[in-house]
C-alpha cells in the first residue's frame, strides 16, 4: 500500500526504468503549499508528476491490460494475482479529485488514455494514431492537495535519491518546480552529472552526500550531528 504521493511517483518511475529505456525523465510540479490544507482560502493547490521513458512502449491492448487491476504479467511479482501500479495510481487520482493521462508509443502506434478531473482529464478518453518516431511511455498524474482524501506528499529528496539508484537507464533526469507562498523552487539534476561530481553513486559516502545535496536544493537544512 502507498502512503504518500512520492511512493506512487517512485513506483511508476520504476516501471519506466524497467521498460528497457536508456533515458527516463521525472518532473515534479507543485502549486500552493505542500501537504493537505482543507479549508484553506488559497486557490486550488496541486501536486503533479510526469514520468517518461524511451523504452519499448506498449500496444493499445498492452496499455489496457496494465490498467486492469485483475491482470498481472506474473514476472515482476510472481506471487501476485493482481496488478497494483497503474490501477492504484488511477484510483488515487480519482479519489483525491485529480486526474491522469498515459501516452505510449510502440511500433509506430501511439495510444493515449486519460481520465479524472482537470483540463487534461475532464472526461475519460481514449485515442490511437499512427506516428513515426521513437517508442516510449509517459505517465502524468495530478492530485488536489486541498482534498481530504489526498495522501501526504512525502519525502521528495528521499524519493529522488531512490529514483537515481534505479538500475538500467544510462541517464535519469529529474526536474522540480514549486510555486508557493513560502518559497519557490526550480531546479534540474541528472544522474550522469551527479555521478561525475560525486565520483560515482555506488558507495555509502556518495549516497550520503547525494542526500544532503538534494535536501539543500529543497531548502532543507540537515541537523547538526551530535
Amino acid at each position: 500500500m502507498h502512503f504518500c504521493l512520492t511512493d506512487l511517483t517512485a513506483d511508476i518511475t520504476q516501471n519506466c526504468a524497467e521498460s528497457g529505456a536508456s533515458m527516463i525523465r521525472l518532473e515534479i510540479r507543485e502549486t500552493g503549499d505542500s501537504g493537505n490544507s482543507a479549508g484553506s482560502s488559497r486557490a486550488k493547490t496541486e501536486f503533479r508528476f510526469i514520468a517518461g521513458d524511451n523504452g519499448k512502449g506498449m500496444s493499445a491492448n498492452g496499455l489496457d491490460r496494465a490498467m486492469d487491476p485483475f491482470v498481472t504479467d506474473g514476472v515482476k511479482h510472481p506471487g501476485r494475482k493482481v496488478g497494483l501500479g497503474i490501477p492504484f495510481l488511477i484510483q488515487t487520482t480519482v479519489d483525491s479529485g485529480g486526474g491522469w493521462r498515459i501516452s505510449t508509443t510502440r511500433g509506430g502506434e501511439k495510444t493515449v488514455r486519460s481520465g479524472g478531473i482537470g483540463r487534461e482529464g475532464s472526461e475519460n478518453s481514449t485515442e490511437s494514431e499512427s506516428i513515426s518516431g521513437a517508442s516510449g511511455t509517459t505517465v502524468e498524474a495530478w492530485f488536489d492537495l486541498t482534498n481530504v482524501d489526498t495522501p501526504p506528499v512525502g519525502d521528495i529528496p528521499g524519493m529522488f535519491r531512490s529514483v537515481l539508484m534505479f538500475a538500467g537507464p544510462e541517464e535519469i533526469a529529474l526536474k522540480r518546480r514549486r510555486v508557493s507562498s513560502s518559497a519557490d523552487l526550480d531546479y534540474e539534476v541528472k544522474k550522469t552529472e551527479l555521478a561525475e561530481a560525486l565520483g560515482g553513486l555506488e558507495d555509502v559516502s556518495s549516497l550520503v552526500l547525494l542526500g544532503k545535496y538534494l535536501r539543500s536544493l529543497e531548502g532543507i537544512e540537515d541537523e547538526e550531528e551530535e
